[in-house]
């Protein structure tokens, strides 16, 4: 972890939201002598306090005009539906090497964004999404190595050219990721299946417990399946609230088919069908041990 002695390959990073992803980008290239500073931008000046207390930024923004001209990279780790309103207050104070990127779950809607607020600069503007989540938030859930080994998927624009594209993708590797390339739509389309579905079974399981009179009788005896299965319904609700909103045509496309796939479980179970439950079991349990390698 220690610093190389040469000049750091970027100068002034600046982070909006130093929770749990933009807090652990900051850590992560400190920890690789990637950065000179980092400057922290967020909506409450006592969590800026305490990322600054756990040396996550070096100081607390107050003013974009003042800091992101002479940005190398600026990063919005914020809930998506907060990223629009950024972009606006960033773009008039883009410099002449100032790349921005993002963290967020979704992909067209933040390139929307980014389209409608930078303009003729959208092609200083990489999307892209680490796939590093956790269930706490905070900057006292950053975490230094949080990006090793992890992917993060970057979602290129036309605009993008080869040597910006390169520049975010070099900081996401000295974070330790592992760097993967989709179109923004693709990444909507596959992370609607494999991790913004889930995220909504969850909560609504843990939510129809939760709101029967005798709960308590259910959590009392939930044990290693039901915690499990239900891990990420202790995830940010402000955030998925925005991840699901933005991406709800792809997600209502998902919730369909799982209706689907759940109106013939339910057929199989009425008419006593095991052999077609086990037909069903037997290719889940196949797939999901072929994905996690045993």
């Amino acid at each position: 972890m220690a610093a190389d002695a040469a000049r750091p390959e970027f100068g002034k990073v600046v982070v909006f939201g130093t929770g749990l992803i933009g807090g652990s980008f900051a850590l992560a290239l400190k920890a690789a002598g990637a950065v000179e500073e980092v400057v922290g931008f967020g909506r409450a000046p006592g969590t800026l306090r305490v990322a600054q207390e756990l040396g996550v930024i070096d100081r607390a923004g107050i003013n974009p005009a003042h800091e992101i001209g002479d940005a190398d990279i600026v990063l919005v780790a914020t809930p998506v539906a907060q990223m629009p309103e950024i972009f606006s207050r960033i773009a008039p104070y883009l410099g002449p090497q100032t790349l921005v990127t993002d963290g967020g779950s979704t992909k067209s809607d933040v390139v929307a964004a980014a389209r409608y607020a930078f303009k003729g600069h959208i092609g200083k503007f990489v999307p892209a999404h680490p796939i590093a989540g956790a269930e706490n938030s905070g900057p006292a859930a950053a975490r230094w190595d949080l990006y090793r080994g992890k992917k993060v998927v970057v979602t290129p624009l036309a605009e993008n050219n080869d040597e910006r594209l390169d520049r975010i993708k070099r900081a996401w590797a000295l974070c330790g990721a592992d760097i993967y390339e989709l179109s923004p739509e693709q990444h909507d389309r596959v992370f609607a299946a494999v991790s913004h579905l889930p995220h909504l079974l969850s909560y609504a399981l843990v939510h129809d417990l939760a709101t029967r009179e005798d709960a308590d009788l259910f959590f009392t005896f939930a044990a290693s399946g039901f915690r499990d299965f239900t891990r990420i319904a202790a995830s940010h609700p402000e955030m998925w609230r925005d991840i699901c909103l933005a991406n709800r045509q792809a997600l209502l496309e998902e919730v369909e088919r799982y209706q689907a796939q759940l109106a013939e479980l339910h057929t199989a179970l009425a008419a006593g069908d095991g052999e077609r439950l086990e037909d069903v079991f037997g290719i889940a349990r196949q797939a999901r041990r072929e994905w996690a390698g045993g």
